[in-house]
C-alpha cells in the first residue's frame, strides 16, 4: 500500500511529482487508516504560501482532529474541491481521488529530500 513513485514525510503525507512543476499532496493509506472515517477537511486557499513543516490544514475524523503538514515550502495552486462534499474520498482513495492540494515548490529539489517508499515503509514498521 506504499506506492514506489511517491515521496513521503514522517508525518504521513505523500508528494507526487519531481518539483519541476506543481506537486500533488495527500495523506498516506497508513494515516487515513489510523484516523478512521474522515468527515471534514479544511484546506488552504489557492494562492496561500506554505512553509515545510507548518500546518496547511486539518482533517477531522470520527476519532480525532489532526493537522496536515506541508511537506515542502511553496504556493498552493489548487485544492481538491471534491473533498468539501466527499471527505471520505481520502479513506477510499488516499493516493488518487483523495489528494488534498497542489503546491508549486519554492525549491524544486526539496521533493528529492523527502523519504522514498522504502524509508517510509521502515518508518511505519518501527
Amino acid at each position: 500500500m506504499i506506492p514506489e513513485d511517491l515521496r513521503y514525510t514522517a508525518e504521513h503525507e505523500w508528494v507526487s511529482g519531481d518539483g519541476s512543476g506543481p506537486v500533488r499532496v495527500g495523506i498516506t493509506h497508513f494515516a487515513q487508516d489510523a484516523l478512521g472515517d474522515i468527515v471534514f477537511v479544511q484546506l488552504p486557499d489557492e494562492g496561500a504560501k506554505v512553509a515545510a513543516g507548518d500546518s496547511l490544514g486539518e482533517i477531522e475524523s470520527t476519532k480525532s482532529v489532526s493537522e496536515i503538514y506541508a511537506p515542502i515550502s511553496g504556493t498552493v495552486v489548487s485544492k481538491n474541491a471534491s473533498l468539501v462534499d466527499e471527505p471520505e474520498l481520502i479513506n477510499a482513495e488516499p493516493y488518487a481521488a483523495g489528494w488534498l492540494v497542489e503546491i508549486v515548490p519554492d525549491d524544486p529539489s526539496a521533493v528529492a529530500g523527502l523519504l522514498d517508499a522504502a524509508a517510509y515503509q521502515a518508518l511505519t514498521e518501527s
